[in-house]
């Protein structure tokens, strides 16, 4: 279908062992909402293999923000990724796309605020020597699910970052808040 806004669908998605097959799970939902979505790994890179490890991810790097200047919006996986908070590459993409005065809308599904998360964190394990938490360094507390710039650019998109408590082990799987976010891009788009 011609004329259907592209939706770029950020998030440590990538990462899953069939990353290809829960992209296609997307786009079908996408797709039946009247979007097309487009999965980080759409870009191909010509001659991967020819490349040194550096070059290679400067190339998924460029792949990457040409495919998110190539949409209208985008919808970030936010839930987090190893570590209390959600990828960095994702909030990344959620500040390019921002920049680009584009709108995006975020799913976690893990419900406990971003605070409450890193307490638990702080509480429960011994220090990390490449860790830079300590128990003097403050914990943001705005009662908000991630970080406040990461929060506020989805509130500023007319969304706001929807959260959900899912099955244990289905944390980057399960698809109902991300179809939330496509019920509100209906509104944003």
């Amino acid at each position: 279908m011609p004329n259907r806004p592209r939706i770029y669908l950020a998030g440590p998605d990538v990462f899953l062992p069939d990353a290809k097959a829960f992209a296609a799970q997307k786009k079908a939902l996408c797709a039946k909402c009247g979007f097309e979505g487009v999965f980080p790994l759409d870009a191909e890179i010509k001659n991967a293999s020819d490349l040194q490890p550096e070059q290679l991810a400067a190339a998924i790097a460029a792949n990457n923000e040409d495919l998110m200047r190539s949409c209208e919006s985008l919808i970030a996986n936010c839930t987090p990724f190893r570590s209390v908070s959600m990828d960095p590459g994702t909030a990344y993409e959620i500040g390019f796309m921002r920049a680009l005065g584009r709108p995006v809308l975020g799913y976690s599904n893990t419900a406990a605020p971003l605070a409450q998360r890193s307490r638990a964190y702080r509480e429960s394990t011994r220090p990390i020597p490449c860790d830079g938490d300590f128990p003097e360094t403050e914990i943001e507390d705005f009662g908000l699910a991630e970080n406040l710039m990461i929060d506020c650019a989805i509130t500023a998109s007319g969304a706001k970052l929807f959260t959900a408590t899912v099955k244990p082990g289905h944390e980057l799987t399960d698809l109902t808040a991300f179809e939330t976010c496509l019920a509100t891009a209906r509104n944003i788009l």
